[in-house]
């Protein structure tokens, strides 16, 4: 977009002489050919420092913005210091203008146990320091009664979640993803996250109760100080994190809290998991139904539910981290 002309029809200022004027307007005449060179110059000033905005769309001229300060500007207080809607002190983890929302921040998603962890008991079966006690591996997980099993479950919902994620900008690692024989053990799942300075790592599960007992919980982590495990900075963001899946989730699968545990909240805090007490970056279990249970399971089978299932923890992974 190019400028409008400052003098839309006017003739040249400098061109043909005008008509005999007067003795009196001669004073006159001559302020006006002594100003129009400087409020020309001024002109050309002003768009060369930006007068009207950044460059446009496609880089080839300016924009229609407000004048950017070339000294910077004070802003309003609610922005930042630069008063253009950029991220100011304190929010630098915010996206740029015209960036993907998650840019920048790192999702770690575990799905859990593995499909074929079954032909290797032995490695699954060994146990690993979890800070308050040593505990197996891993393990084989649940099934439904028509042979679904939870590690098929937990790794579809995984690549739909990674493909949500991804599209809101986010980095997004898999603890596993069918590439391993057996695991990952429990305090390598923790290590994965870690390593990784994940904003919000989530654990996929389904579980294994009885017949009649329905319905999701989120696990949060208990505070835990003991040995390898120290989940004391992360409870609060944990707890946030585990209530905004569970509302999310709620909504977008039409699903309702477990009716066995968490008293209806669907929020369970938990200080027995080494997934959990091992991790030192905010995380969070999700129990997506009972498998065992034929109404879940009928819902655990749908492709169509959990791809529901996967919008609904992506939408309350994006709320956590967008603050």
């Amino acid at each position: 977009m190019s400028y409008a002309d400052p003098n839309p029809g006017s003739s040249d200022p400098f061109g043909t002489p005008p008509p005999r004027r007067s003795r009196l307007r001669r004073p006159l005449t001559v302020a006006l050919a002594a100003l129009v060179p400087g409020a020309l110059l001024g002109w050309l000033a002003y768009g060369t420092l930006g007068g009207t905005g950044s460059a446009g769309a496609d880089g080839s001229g300016p924009g229609t913005g407000a004048a950017p300060s070339v000294l910077g500007s004070p802003g309003d207080g609610k922005d930042g210091a630069s008063g253009d809607g950029g991220a100011g002190a304190g929010t630098s983890t915010a996206a740029a203008p015209g960036a993907a929302p998650l840019e920048g921040r790192v999702v770690v998603v575990d799905p859990g146990h593995n499909t074929t962890n079954f032909e290797h008991t032995a490695e699954i079966n060994r146990k690993v320091d979890i800070g308050t006690n040593r505990k197996e591996c891993d393990t084989t997980g649940t099934s439904t009664n028509s042979g679904y099993a939870e590690a098929q479950f937990t790794l579809d919902v995984a690549h739909r979640l990674r493909t949500l994620l991804q599209a809101q900008g986010a980095t997004v690692k898999l603890t596993q993803d069918g590439d391993r024989p057996f695991g990952p053990c429990v305090d390598e799942r923790a290590r994965i996250g870690n390593a990784a300075h994940a904003d919000a790592v989530v654990s996929l599960h389904a579980d294994g109760a009885g017949a009649g007992q329905r319905g999701f919980h989120v696990i949060l982590p208990a505070s835990v100080y003991a040995g390898a495990a120290d989940t004391r900075a992360i409870v609060g963001p944990s707890k946030e994190l585990g209530k905004l899946i569970a509302g999310d989730f709620a909504r977008a699968t039409g699903t309702s809290p477990s009716n066995y545990v968490g008293d209806g909240t669907g929020l369970v805090t938990r200080g027995d998991l080494g997934g959990l007490n091992l991790s030192t970056v905010p995380k969070v279990f999700i129990e997506c139904g009972n498998m065992r249970d034929t109404k879940d399971a009928a819902l655990l089978t749908s492709g169509a539910w959990r791809q529901d299932a996967a919008e609904g923890i992506s939408e309350g992974i994006v709320s956590f981290l967008r603050g």
